[in-house]
């Protein structure tokens, strides 16, 4: 994909979405391209995350292990296609990886360093305070969807029969 292209893909992802060109032109010029072949691994669960990647074309699995030994199962936690942002969290802090990520089909990344968005938000003060409102209004929404799911779950408890 051309660079103009990385920039339009990286546009359609949320945590990006408000950022300006300039910025998505310094993200795109340097993040690292993989391609990727049906069944390849991406990344496995509980390994070091130092990135967050964009899928720009085909389709990635992430799946999580259920149980140990012989009776360990993989559980499919999502699945991800062209403007996916994987690894959100990775971006910020140094973390884990939750999930296996694997290609189900020919997949195109774009690997973006958790350094160059250090350097950037360190360069770029106002591009900080972007991120943070666009963050602060996805964990809004999210403590907001955690309330209605205590409801429901509370309404459930009340009908269970007491014992």
């Amino acid at each position: 994909m051309s660079l103009d292209g990385d920039i339009a893909l990286l546009k359609r992802v949320p945590l990006f979405s408000e950022l300006p060109t300039e910025q998505l032109r310094l993200i795109a010029f340097s993040a690292v391209r993989l391609d990727l072949v049906a069944g390849q691994v991406l990344f496995r669960e509980g390994a070091k995350a130092t990135c967050g990647y964009v899928v720009s074309s085909g389709v990635l699995e992430l799946t999580s292990e259920e149980g140990t030994g012989a009776d360990a199962t993989a559980k499919i936690v999502a699945t991800c296609e062209a403007g996916s942002l994987i690894g959100e969290v990775a971006l910020f802090i140094e973390t884990k990886r939750p999930a296996t990520a694997k290609a189900i089909i020919a997949s195109q990344i774009i690997e973006i360093d958790r350094k160059l968005i250090s350097r950037m938000l360190n360069e770029y003060p106002h591009i900080a305070v972007r991120l943070r409102a666009t963050l602060a209004t996805r964990l809004s929404a999210t403590i907001a969807e955690l309330g209605r799911v205590q409801k429901v779950l509370s309404n459930i408890d009340r009908m269970q029969p007491r014992r």
